[in-house]
């Protein structure tokens, strides 16, 4: 356990933009998910597995992959594949190439209801960080996350 004079303590810069970038990831993702559910019922947890599903082979994978792939738990990923089975959106079945695992698919109703809330997602990611930010600005930013996620999920964005 580090002691108090071996923690990095955060300059007054650093704090101030640590600060700012929480309070933007947390009002920005909080827009583009009241949007999506408001205009088309999903979630942004949901919206993001749909886009997973719509860019797979056969608009299927395994849910241990999908899990990873979106970041999520196994037990929240299986919840919320099971509330979007209930509404046709998707279906569970057993892997093609093995199975053993079970997969999820993305119905020709889910692909539907993805198109539709792909406009209103792609629109509110515009209008509320690219239209006003600098494209350096969001190179960097890029840079940076994907530099998070290689470090922390150990893979390249």
């Amino acid at each position: 356990m580090e002691t108090a004079t071996e923690t990095p303590w955060l300059t007054t810069e650093q704090q101030r933009i640590w600060r700012a970038f929480l309070g933007g990831t947390t009002v920005l993702m909080d827009r583009l998910d009241r949007d999506l559910r408001r205009q088309h019922g999903l979630s942004m947890p949901e919206y993001e597995i749909l886009v997973r599903l719509s860019e797979s082979p056969d608009r299927a994978i395994r849910m241990a992959e999908l899990a990873d792939a979106v970041a999520h738990s196994r037990s929240r990923v299986t919840h919320t594949i099971a509330r979007l089975e209930r509404e046709g959106i998707v279906t569970r079945g057993q892997c093609s190439d093995d199975g053993r695992g079970v997969s999820a698919v993305l119905t020709d109703h889910g692909f539907s209801i993805l198109e539709q809330a792909a406009h209103t997602h792609v629109q509110g990611v515009h209008d509320y960080l690219v239209a006003d930010s600098d494209p350096a600005d969001l190179e960097a930013l890029g840079r940076v996350m994907s530099g998070v996620v290689e470090k922390l999920h150990g893979r390249k964005f």
